[in-house]
């Protein structure tokens, strides 16, 4: 009995499908031979519905594959992608602790070195408008002044940590810098790392010299890193100069028309370590 009914039903969907695909034979031929545009507009209404259902039905497993295929594909670009996070995400992160290897080794250099690092209570970023590096002279001007807050006696920094000078005189908005390299200019400095001090002085052009050290028997040589000492009240302690070249000729970093420097502003020396 249930035999019956399922040959029954597979030939009514037979049937069905032969008629729907006579339909558009018929709607050509009456197009061909026949032309009646109100039956054929009749038609229209029925054999392009019935066409469009069918060619569903009979695409319907073609379009199933493809968007198989194209669910495929997109998961490979996705495992593709993620791989490609992965990898950068595991570069940012190797990084990321050579950058604190780097940052804990830098501390504990700068402690066995004894640099200050000393918080300044004023920053100010200026760009140099002119030198003069005449008659053994070597100083900038700077766009900056008492219209920000400059003063006589703040440094000038490189962008490096650096000291390049020291500002001499101030004006509404301009000041005037003395180089370290200039020939009035006497910095008290220390080794870093001990506790030998001496004074950078400037001859105005050339390189500074490393004169006056506190010990007699200590022998300077080339390759010493020099920061500055607060004898004097002058700067803090801690603030990197340059670094010596033989017994008494220092490189410093040398302030350059038009370049960007920092000028800043520190506490009393004696309070820095409070």
């Amino acid at each position: 009995m249930s035999q019956n009914k399922l040959s029954s039903k597979i030939g009514t969907l037979v049937k069905s499908a032969l008629a729907a695909g006579a339909l558009p034979v018929l709607f050509i031929y009456v197009m061909v031979a026949k032309p009646d545009y109100r039956l054929m507009n009749a038609l229209g209404h029925v054999v392009v519905p019935v066409a469009s259902a069918v060619g569903d039905v009979i695409t319907w497993p073609v379009r199933a594959v493809g968007n198989l295929a194209q669910n495929i594909r997109n998961l490979s670009t996705i495992r593709a992608e993620n791989e490609e996070l992965r990898v950068r995400l595991d570069a940012a992160l190797a990084a990321q602790n050579e950058c604190r290897i780097a940052t804990a080794e830098n501390e504990r250099l700068s402690r066995e070195l004894g640099i200050v690092r000393a918080t300044p209570i004023q920053r100010v970023i200026a760009r140099i408008t002119s030198d003069n590096r005449a008659f053994h002279h070597d100083t900038f001007f700077i766009d900056r002044g008492t219209s920000v807050g400059l003063s006589n006696g703040m440094a000038v920094m490189s962008f490096d940590g650096f000291l390049v000078g020291i500002i001499s005189d101030t004006g509404h908005n301009f000041a005037k810098v003395r180089a370290i390299t200039d020939s009035n200019s006497r910095i008290p400095v220390r080794i870093a790392g001990s506790e030998v001090y001496g004074f950078l002085v400037g001859r105005g052009t050339g390189r500074p010299q490393l004169e006056l050290l506190s010990d007699p028997e200590f022998q300077s040589r080339d390759g010493l890193h020099l920061v500055t000492s607060s004898i004097g009240d002058i700067l803090p302690d801690g603030i990197s100069v340059g670094e010596t070249i033989n017994e008494t000729d220092v490189r410093t970093p040398r302030a350059t028309r038009h370049a960007s420097v920092m000028v800043v502003g520190f506490d009393a020396p004696n309070n820095i370590n409070k």
